[in-house]
C-alpha cells in the first residue's frame, strides 16, 4: 500500500477533470447541469481546496503514523491543487468573463468575495513556483517559512467559498472544508504553551 500511495496522489486528482470533460464531450447534463460554466468553475473551486487540505493533513500524518512517506505526497497533491486553481481561475476570466478586463471589474465590484479567490491563487503561486528541490536548496530555511502561506491560502479559499455560497458557512459542503482546515490550523500551534528556558 505504501508503494502504491505516491502513485495514487499524482493520477487520482485527475479523475474529476476527466469526468468534466467526458460530461463536455458528450454535452451531458447530468454532469454539467444547465449551467455547465458555473458548474465548472464551482467543480474546480471545490477541488482546489479539497486537494490543499489533504496535502497540508500530510504532516499531521506522518507524526501519527510515524511514517515519512507522507510527506512525500505533499508536493503532488499541493501541484494539482495550485492546477485546479489556474483553471478554476481561467474558466471564470476566460468563459465566464470573456477575458473582458471592463466586466471583471464590474463583477468584482458587485462580488467582493472574487477578490479574496484571486488572493488565495496569488497565495498558492509563489509556492507552485518554489515547489522543486532546486528551490528548496536555494531558500534554505526560508523555503519552510514561504511554504507555511499554504495555510493562509487554505483559510483565505474557505472564507471565499463560504462567500461565495448563498447560505455562507451553513453550506455544508464549506463546512466539510472549513473543518479539516480549522483543525489543520489548530494542529500548527504548540500545546501545551512553551515556556521559556529559565536562566541558569
Amino acid at each position: 500500500m505504501r508503494r502504491v500511495l505516491p502513485h495514487l496522489a499524482r493520477w487520482l486528482p485527475v479523475l474529476p477533470l476527466l469526468r468534466l470533460g467526458w460530461g463536455l464531450l458528450r454535452q451531458d447534463f447530468a454532469i454539467l447541469t444547465a449551467n455547465p460554466v458555473e458548474k465548472l468553475i464551482d467543480t474546480c473551486g471545490w477541488w482546489t481546496l479539497a486537494l490543499l487540505a489533504t496535502s497540508l493533513a500530510m504532516a499531521p500524518l506522518q507524526r501519527v503514523t510515524r511514517w515519512s512517506g507522507w510527506v512525500a505526497l505533499k508536493r503532488p497533491l499541493g501541484l494539482w491543487a495550485f492546477a485546479y486553481g489556474c483553471l478554476h481561475l481561467l474558466v471564470y476570466t476566460g468563459l465566464d468573463q470573456g477575458f473582458r478586463p471592463a466586466e471583471l471589474a464590474r463583477d468584482i465590484a458587485k462580488r467582493p468575495f472574487i477578490l479574496v479567490g484571486m488572493a488565495t491563487w496569488l497565495t498558492l503561486l509563489p509556492l507552485a513556483l518554489t515547489s522543486t528541490k532546486g528551490w528548496q536548496r536555494r531558500l534554505g530555511r526560508n523555503w519552510k517559512r514561504l511554504h507555511r502561506l499554504a495555510y493562509l491560502a487554505a483559510l483565505l479559499g474557505v472564507l471565499h467559498f463560504a462567500w461565495k455560497a448563498k447560505v455562507g458557512f451553513r453550506d455544508p459542503r464549506v463546512l466539510l472544508l472549513g473543518g479539516p482546515v480549522a483543525v489543520l490550523l489548530l494542529l500548527r500551534i504548540p500545546w501545551p504553551p512553551r515556556r521559556p528556558a529559565r536562566a541558569q
